[in-house]
């Protein structure tokens, strides 16, 4: 029998997800997650789904690796020691940035500094214009002369972004070539590889990115791929990256940027396939985990995407999925602030110490606290009873620092805590939806993450929502998402040449040069032929405009330029409402995004009705209005296809707790999924 694992690093708990390749049988495992080193829980789980699971690690055939390394190593600032190399008069673009302020009249808020200082920062003499000619020849000697300078200072790792080079990279090239023989184990980022696109000061903020985290970075892959390899493992691991598709552990190595949304892009993924295969293609996808809530939207079966975000407050220009996270989690720490108000986040507890009831030596009260108080997780232990709680810890910490400053009940309490959370939950899900123009009741809620059932009920009373859907173990849905992506890899070039005749020619050979490219890539990770495909966008603008919009291509067609112009007129309507007539159009990008399609088995449904769901009941506290209520609780892998609950209702299993709340049903489908609707 042959197996494939996905496994996905949160920042409270490690989730993996095991579906056999011959019955499509589907296992889950948590583990807490270690911040120190996430290789270490990732050994943990593999090693205890091979002993408690009966996993043979010699019939796993595929890994499946989603990780918050990246993005944590600039959250935190634990990137190497960075040096740059660039044009003579740019050593600044750093710094300066985009003149523009997140909070216009907020003079207390400033730009992060740097990731790379300014006695780090060389200057070089030469000059490629904006068009690829070359003004001033790189002066290779003073190339040597920084290399040496930053040799001296220590650096780990060196970024060469020179201006107008992703026009023509053969300075950056040149110039690294110098820097290796000078530094042969620098870590070396080159700007044309990284993001060959226009935009100064994006382009120069990623690549930088990329370098800060690179060497770190490899020294995880290495100790993770050991540890791998220690306990048996033979199948390679495929990392997903911020676009929702997989790449080898060679490519993060090379761009490891592009890992920034790893986990929460394969829970986007996998939420479009299980809501699609439930009959839903409109999606909000909310997913709680222990330090954040991430957000996004599912059109018509298809993941939105972006092609910049900020990661810890430097942009990042890469294709990835549009995901809103904000700092609202299980582990999110409740307080009152300065003005005697009641907040919950950003700060969390994580997982060490976490939250107050895990009695690991937490002592401010969170979330996940408020849960247990009210009895809506279970007051003894969770993860099927690996992880006791201590719920008088979680009371006491709640009544000292919420109840008794603010002279209200310790039940008030937790049920505010609670409140708020959801409010914040509610406002990015806005964000993603009727801030850009969606109708939200054409729209599912599809919740998970360890929190998200626990909370989606809350939430769908908040924003209008009716229905809910709950896939299967909801904490690992990341996990098994990372099992129902493709190998991918997005390639751009910039253009920037008014729409004619010659202009399109000259796109059609450089997609047809991206074609070849993204061939060679797909050679490269090992994909059979049979399984490729590419496909093709152009970023356009009407001549005049800051901002471009993708129209996809079906092929490339040299007589095809009135076509592609008439496309693009639909898709800016679409986008903007409008178009200008008689304006010229501008082509910008031209992308080719190549996939790999992995043969993938999605899980069956069997339940387990050996016995009756029921396993108990308990007190529920469902806010002042209702009170404390006694309430069934049902065991999930319990519940056969068909089932039918009235809420109130408490449904447990090993990675989650969903609570169905008066006035909502429950039903099961075929998949296994929870519908969970509102009737009054």
């Amino acid at each position: 029998m042959s197996h494939r694992i996905g496994f996905d690093v949160g920042g409270t708990f490690t989730d993996f997800t095991v579906i056999s390749d011959i019955d499509g049988g589907m296992q889950f495992f948590k583990t807490p997650s270690t911040p120190d080193d996430p290789s270490i829980a990732i050994e943990t789980g593999l090693a205890a789904i091979s002993e408690e699971l009966g996993v043979d690690p010699q019939s796993v055939t595929h890994l499946g690796h989603g990780t918050t390394v990246a993005t944590n190593l600039v959250i935190e600032r634990r990137g190497a020691l960075t040096g740059l190399m660039t044009t003579k008069g740019f050593r600044d673009v750093l710094e300066i940035g985009r003149q523009t302020r997140p909070h216009l009249y907020n003079y207390s808020i400033h730009r992060p500094t740097p990731l790379v200082s300014r006695q780090l920062r060389l200057e070089v003499t030469e000059r490629i214009l904006s068009d690829g000619v070359i003004e001033t020849p790189l002066d290779e000697d003073e190339v040597a002369a920084a290399a040496h300078q930053l040799k001296d200072m220590g650096v780990e790792a060196v970024v060469i972004a020179f201006l107008h080079s992703y026009r023509r990279p053969d300075h950056e090239r040149r110039a690294a070539e110098i820097v290796r023989s000078i530094l042969p184990d620098v870590y070396l980022s080159i700007s044309s590889d990284v993001l060959p696109e226009f935009r100064e000061f994006e382009r120069l903020s990623t690549t930088v990115l990329n370098a800060y985290m690179g060497p770190r970075m490899a020294r995880y892959l290495d100790r993770l791929g050991q540890r791998v390899a220690d306990l048996g493992y033979d199948a390679d691991i495929n990392t997903i990256h911020s676009n929702g598709g997989l790449m080898s552990m060679r490519t993060v190595r090379e761009t490891p940027v592009r890992t920034c949304v790893s986990g929460p892009a394969a829970g986007v993924i996998g939420a479009a396939v299980v809501g699609g295969q439930a009959g839903f293609d409109n999606l909000v996808t909310y997913d709680v985990g222990g330090t954040s809530t991430d957000v996004s939207v599912v059109v018509k079966g298809k993941a939105l995407f972006a092609s910049d975000r900020l990661v810890a407050d430097y942009p990042v220009k890469t294709p990835m999925v549009d995901i809103h996270v904000i700092g609202a989690g299980g582990g999110s720490i409740a307080e009152i602030d300065d003005a005697g108000a009641l907040k919950v986040g950003p700060r969390s507890a994580g997982a060490d110490p976490g939250p107050v009831a895990y009695d690991r030596g937490g002592s401010a009260p969170t979330l996940t606290d408020a849960n247990i108080v009210l009895g809506r997780l279970d007051p003894v232990a969770l993860l099927n009873g690996r992880l006791p709680v201590n719920a008088q810890k979680a009371r006491a910490a709640i009544d000292e620092q919420i109840a008794t400053p603010l002279n209200i009940s310790v039940e008030d309490a937790a049920d505010g805590i609670i409140k708020i959370a959801v409010a914040n939950m509610n406002r990015a899900m806005q964000s993603v939806t009727t801030e850009k123009g969606y109708d939200i009741r054409e729209f599912a809620l599809f919740s998970y993450g360890g929190a998200g059932p626990l909370h989606s009920g809350d939430l769908a009373e908040e924003s209008g929502l009716s229905t809910i859907i709950i896939p299967r173990e909801p904490g690992t849905l990341c996990a098994r998402g990372i099992l129902l992506s493709d190998v991918t890899m997005d390639f751009v070039r910039s253009q920037l040449s008014i729409a004619d005749d010659a202009s399109w020619a000259h796109v059609c050979s450089t997609l047809d040069d991206m074609s070849t490219q993204a061939e060679e890539w797909l050679t490269r990770e090992g994909v059979e032929s049979a399984n490729r495909s590419i496909q093709l966008t152009i970023d356009a603008r009407y001549d005049g405009q800051n901002y471009e919009v993708p129209v996809a291509l079906d092929e490339i067609d040299p007589n095809g330029l009135k076509d592609f112009i008439e496309a693009f007129k639909t898709r800016h309507r679409q986008e903007y409402g409008y178009d200008v007539h008689g304006r010229d159009v501008e082509l910008v990008n031209c992308r080719a995004k190549a996939i790999g399609g992995l043969e993938k088995r999605d899980a069956q449904y069997v339940p387990d009705t050996s016995a009756p769901s029921l396993k108990k009941s308990r007190e529920v506290y469902f806010g002042r209005e209702n009170g404390w209520i006694v309430t069934d609780v049902h065991e999930r892998e319990r519940l056969a296809a068909g089932t039918h609950l009235e809420g109130p209702c408490i449904i447990e299993e090993m990675s989650s707790t969903t609570v169905v709340h008066p006035g909502q049903t429950v039903d099961v489908d075929k998949d296994g999924n929870l519908i969970v609707r509102k009737t009054m």
